[in-house]
């Protein structure tokens, strides 16, 4: 006899999300409310917060970046990928007006922002959680690889930690690019950043995107933290409440389903959820991503997703290999869409 469920924990990042769609319309709650089960996210629980790195709690589904699901995975956490996502985000290059660089052949022989290593105090969170490093290194491969140039013809200057600042969540996400200081003083010529919170900092601080990350045509040049971006669950939910995991993915589509005839109301969410401006967001997110929220498990997304794994492997951010299609199961996505379909045939 498996144990009851009191409460099902959720994590997300601050980025469009199906998952985050579905919380705030309400549609979880009211999924699960006759169970007596409570919907609830670690981004208002201090005290479990550090789970979105480990994925050690029992109840917990997360779709979130990749650079911390993979690192725990391969730290041994015990989570299974049961979907992903590809939402384009605002992936760019910022560079200070009047420098020449808008295309990504020009960033040879640039130096580039490299943020450095974090400093959490916690050793099986150190690679996992260098996020900004990982993601600035592939955001500027991916640039590179384009124009067919690589690291070699770039020089990566550190830039380290500038304090985060308190209180103002806006402003601590902003202060993930560390390199934006060092841009605006002249010391690198250029730095990658990623979402609607970045695009209303560089703003702020006078600086221009160089270089539209997401309008290079092939996907192979854009993959990085949340492209693609994986759901993971527990072990022990799947094993032990398979039911519970399917109807939450459910949900979770019907609210992609909804963004696509909602975007006003999206990007209103969104404003909350990416913690940026209603520019912000609309500079970010194209109409075209926001229609797209839903999870798969295609050939093409696993793909990208191993291209991310083995990137994150030759560059020092993972403990270690693993096999990524020992970590997929398919079931609870495939029964989720499955009960959609029939929900929708009986509105109908």
């Amino acid at each position: 006899m498996t144990d009851a469920i009191d409460t099902i924990w959720f994590t997300r990042c601050p980025v469009p999300t199906a998952t985050g769609l579905a919380y705030k319309l309400g549609w979880l709650d009211e999924e699960f409310a006759a169970d007596g089960i409570k919907v609830a996210t670690l981004q208002d629980n201090r005290d479990l917060g550090r789970h979105h790195y480990d994925h050690q709690l029992p109840s917990l589904i997360r779709e979130g970046g990749n650079l911390l699901a993979i690192a725990a995975r391969a730290q041994g956490a015990p989570s299974r990928l049961i979907g992903l996502t590809w939402i384009d985000e605002a992936q760019a290059i910022l560079v200070r007006p009047g420098s020449g660089i808008t295309r990504p052949e020009h960033l040879k022989g640039k130096r580039i922002a490299l943020p450095g290593w974090s400093e959490k105090p916690d050793a099986a969170h150190v690679r996992g959680s260098s996020i900004a490093r990982g993601m600035s290194q592939h955001g500027i491969k991916g640039a590179l690889a384009y124009a067919g140039l690589t690291f070699d013809d770039v020089t990566f200057v550190e830039v380290g930690q500038h304090p985060r600042e308190e209180g103002d969540p806006r402003a601590q996400l902003q202060s993930l690019w560390t390199g934006l200081p060092d841009l605006v003083d002249g010391r690198v010529d250029a730095a990658y950043v990623k979402g609607a919170s970045a695009i209303d900092a560089a703003q702020r601080l006078g600086l221009e995107v160089g270089i539209d990350l997401d309008a290079l045509p092939d996907r192979r040049w854009r993959v990085n933290n949340g492209t693609p971006r994986p759901i993971t669950v527990h072990q022990d939910l799947i094993d032990n409440h398979f039911d519970l995991v399917v109807r939450f993915l459910e949900r979770t589509l019907a609210a992609a389903e909804w963004a696509k005839t909602n975007q006003a109301q999206v990007r209103e969410v969104l404003q909350g959820e990416t913690r940026a401006g209603a520019e912000g967001v609309a500079r970010a997110y194209s109409d075209e991503t926001l229609a797209d929220l839903h999870p798969d498990l295609s050939d093409e997304r696993l793909a990208l997703f191993e291209q991310q794994k083995r990137f994150m492997f030759v560059h020092n951010l993972l403990d270690r290999d693993f096999d990524l299609t020992d970590w997929v199961d398919r079931r609870p996505l495939e029964a989720a869409y499955a009960r959609l379909g029939e929900r929708a045939a009986v509105t109908a």
